[in-house]
């Protein structure tokens, strides 16, 4: 399901560069947000799964959370290069695992950090062909939202483990919140990018809203509860290749030799060390 999630993921790169240059990306965030939003709704609606009170507290809490580290992301594309950003927000792969086992008091074998370590450099060659900018304040952000990511990942992981929770519920929640919050933000950027759109936007916006998003969070939520928050940081790493091998089938971009090593390297490392973090986790 992560590997689903992170390929739903990798797919959006392309989407959003399309989506992007037909208005503000602010209004294109509300506009994913609130379709995908109501998507879940109707989906809710046929399982009619009662709320409990936490997952009404979870939701708005992740839901806020999630709107920062988007907008922190989104912002400091305005400062930094993709690859600067991208780099940045790979770090995650290792800081989760260090947060959770220092919270579990369990640490992961070594070799485990050093699967992810490969993975951050499989990372960095897959992406350096974009070239680096020089440190600035769209560094800050994104490192912000990499912090912020990784606590958002360990503590929904620890909260919902073990609990009766209901993926979708939850989910609805944080997306409701998400779309709410960006909507009041872009109002006026929102109506006047959805003015833009012509059928095939559309299109790629209920793909971006309704599988990328809507789908995606469900299956992150579901698999984070089934799974370690270490385990689900690793294969959600793979978004990038996912995105590198999109962009060359659909999007008729190419990759060199070097980009070619990197995204062997990330799925190598990436099942290296899912199977070390199995391993342990059922000792």
């Amino acid at each position: 399901m992560l590997l689903v999630v992170a390929a739903f993921w990798g797919a959006t790169y392309l989407v959003v560069k399309d989506l992007g240059n037909m208005g503000s990306i602010g209004g294109m965030m509300a506009i994913r947000f609130v379709i995908a939003a109501a998507g879940l709704w109707a989906y809710w609606l046929f399982k009619r799964d009662k709320f409990q009170k936490q997952e009404w507290i979870m939701g708005i809490a992740f839901g806020i959370s999630q709107t920062v580290v988007l907008n922190l992301e989104a912002y400091s594309v305005h400062f930094t290069s993709a690859t600067n950003g991208g780099l940045i927000i790979a770090l995650a792969i290792i800081t989760v695992p260090i947060l959770e086992s220092a919270w579990r008091k369990n640490w992961l074998p070594y070799k485990f950090f050093i699967a992810t370590s490969v993975a951050v450099i499989g990372l960095a060659l897959l992406i350096m062909g974009n070239g680096f900018v020089e440190p600035n304040i769209g560094d800050l952000f994104m490192f912000i939202a990499m912090i912020i990511r990784t606590f958002h990942f360990v503590i929904l992981g620890r909260l919902t483990q073990g609990k009766t929770f209901s993926p979708v519920n939850l989910t609805t929640v944080m997306v409701s919140t998400s779309g709410l919050i960006m909507l009041i933000i872009n109002p006026v950027a929102a109506i006047n990018t959805a003015s833009t759109y012509n059928a095939g936007n559309w299109a790629s916006m209920l793909f971006l809203s309704l599988l990328c998003t809507s789908f995606a969070f469900i299956g992150m939520n579901w698999a984070v509860k089934h799974t370690s928050a270490s385990r689900a940081s690793l294969l959600l790493g793979t978004e990038p290749v996912w995105a590198t091998i999109i962009a060359i089938t659909i999007g008729g971009e190419l990759i060199g030799a070097i980009g070619a090593l990197g995204a062997v390297l990330v799925i190598g490392s990436t099942y290296w060390g899912q199977a070390i973090e199995s391993k342990h986790r059922l000792k």
